[in-house]
C-alpha cells in the first residue's frame, strides 16, 4: 500500500535527523493516514478510502465528500476518487 492520500495526494516527506552533536542522518515524515469510510450524499452510498487527517478535517469544513471531491484538483485525487468525482457529477447533472 502506498503512503498517499486519496483525496490530497499527500505524500511521504524527507528531511534529517538531527542530534545534539549536529550529526544529520535522513529520515521519512509520513502523512497521517486512516481508513475512513466517507458518505455520499449524491450517489446514496459510502466509500472507503484512506485519508489524511488534514484531509478528513477539510471534508467535514467544506461539508462533506461531495463538495470536497467538487472543489478538488484532478491532479491531487487518486484513480479511486476521480471515478467518485465523475459520479458525482453525473448524478448532480441529472437532478439539476
Amino acid at each position: 500500500m502506498s503512503r498517499v492520500c486519496e483525496l490530497t495526494g499527500k505524500g511521504p516527506m524527507t528531511g534529517n535527523n538531527v542530534s545534539h552533536a549536529n550529526n544529520k542522518t535522513r529520515r521519512r515524515f509520513l502523512p497521517n493516514l486512516n481508513d475512513v469510510t466517507l458518505m455520499s450524499d449524491a450517489l446514496g452510498r459510502s466509500f472507503k478510502l484512506r485519508v489524511s487527517a488534514s484531509a478528513l478535517r477539510t471534508v467535514d469544513h467544506r461539508g462533506g465528500l461531495d463538495a470536497f471531491l467538487v472543489k478538488a484538483k484532478d491532479a491531487e485525487l487518486s484513480q479511486k476518487a476521480l471515478k467518485i468525482k465523475k459520479d458525482i457529477d453525473k448524478a448532480q447533472a441529472a437532478t439539476a
